[in-house]
């Protein structure tokens, strides 16, 4: 028999996708997505390849965060504008060649403005050229599997096959968000200023300034791409991330994210799972010591619809007991969640530590410490 504890809570959780009705969209491709737990909330034709403009950065954005995190970069070390960076044109910053600014205010000027001349300048000095840092960031694009990508350079300037969609995007822009919250600093930027006051940026994403909780984070535009965005936004606690592909018009992206980003917010809630109280330990046979302590395994990020938020149930499962050895992790049993009788979702319970397995040396001083019974 298995020992059960139930108890009624507020925390939820969903392991499978969820899907909106039908918004009423400009753009022809787009998805909206819960950072934690990777759940699309939204699509619409997500799998279309079409250009991304300058929301292709966030790839770029991406391989800078990722070496400086691994320390193969840093924020302090100076980057030299080549004469191939400062040719890009489109948005720049006017970089010249030969001049100097730090990995930081270079992230700043493609985060703010849409810098091609500083995104190249940055792939530059990665990867040695911009044509080996493209290289990597395809190689990185299917690792996240972005598999209706194909990069040709690290602006998002026109590129005949230069193609990605609204669901690659959403991957990719997670995979920033969530792994290298530090690039807040640069994409929360409204308006600030590089070379000492002298250059003025005002950040092309507006919903930086009028959607509240707006985090970040890339758009993009040319003439045959026209108006591209990954947008997110925090709200108690919960991130999403909504990424628009060909919007009509500039302010069309942005009613469309906002669209999305509202139903989002107001449809669903994301709490973290925690026990009410701490579980009683599984007993060990033939083990170093007699019990293991069981724990939640893995992310305890749980997503619903609202109105099934609240007067949920957990109901926790555990083995009677565990023959050692027992390793770390190893499963015990699980915790079920369910809404009126309906599961939600079950989180596995494994162990805490590992136990390992008694000697035959200690087996026997075991069996010479039990009281001696006479018949």
């Amino acid at each position: 028999m298995k020992r059960i504890m139930a108890f009624v809570c507020a925390a939820l959780l969903m392991t499978t996708a969820a899907h909106a009705t039908e918004l009423n969209l400009s753009a022809p491709s787009a998805v909206l997505m819960e950072k934690e737990t990777g759940t699309v909330l939204y699509a619409k034709d997500e799998h279309a390849k079409l250009e991304p403009a300058s929301v292709t950065k966030v790839m770029t954005l991406l391989l800078v965060m990722e070496a400086i995190d691994s320390g193969r970069l840093s924020y302090d070390d100076m980057v030299t504008g080549s004469a191939h960076a400062c040719s890009m044109g489109g948005s720049q910053i006017w970089l010249k060649e030969n001049e100097q600014l730090s990995v930081r205010d270079m992230l700043k000027a493609v985060c703010v403005v849409s810098a091609n001349d500083c995104a190249v300048a940055l792939g530059e000095h990665l990867c040695g050229s911009e044509e080996a840092f493209v290289e990597k960031m395809n190689q990185r694009a299917q690792e996240l599997g972005m598999n209706d990508t194909t990069f040709k350079n690290a602006t998002g300037l026109p590129a005949a096959g230069h193609v990605t969609s609204a669901w690659d995007i959403a991957l990719m822009s997670r995979e920033l968000i969530l792994n290298h919250p530090d690039i807040r600093q640069f994409t929360t930027i409204w308006m600030d200023t590089l070379r000492d006051g002298t250059s003025s940026l005002v950040n092309t994403n507006k919903l930086v300034r009028f959607y509240d909780g707006a985090t970040g984070l890339k758009t993009g535009s040319t003439d045959s791409a026209l108006y591209c965005l990954s947008a997110t936004a925090e709200r108690e606690g919960m991130e999403l991330i909504a990424t628009i592909m060909k919007a009509p018009t500039s302010a069309q992206r942005f009613e469309d994210a906002k669209a999305m980003l509202n139903y989002g917010f107001g449809a669903y809630t994301l709490v973290h799972v925690t026990l009410d109280e701490v579980l009683p330990t599984v007993p060990v046979t033939l083990g170093r010591q007699s019990a293991v302590q069981p724990v939640l395994s893995g992310s305890s990020a749980l997503l619903l619809p609202k109105e099934q938020a609240a007067g949920l149930e957990k109901t926790v499962q555990l083995l009677d007991q565990v023959e050692a050895p027992v390793e770390q992790g190893q499963s015990l049993g699980e915790l079920t969640v369910t809404s009126e009788g309906e599961t939600v979702a079950t989180v596995p319970l494994v162990a805490g530590e590992a136990v390992e397995r008694m000697s035959w040396g200690g087996m026997l001083l075991e069996l010479l410490r039990l009281p001696f019974v006479s018949r």
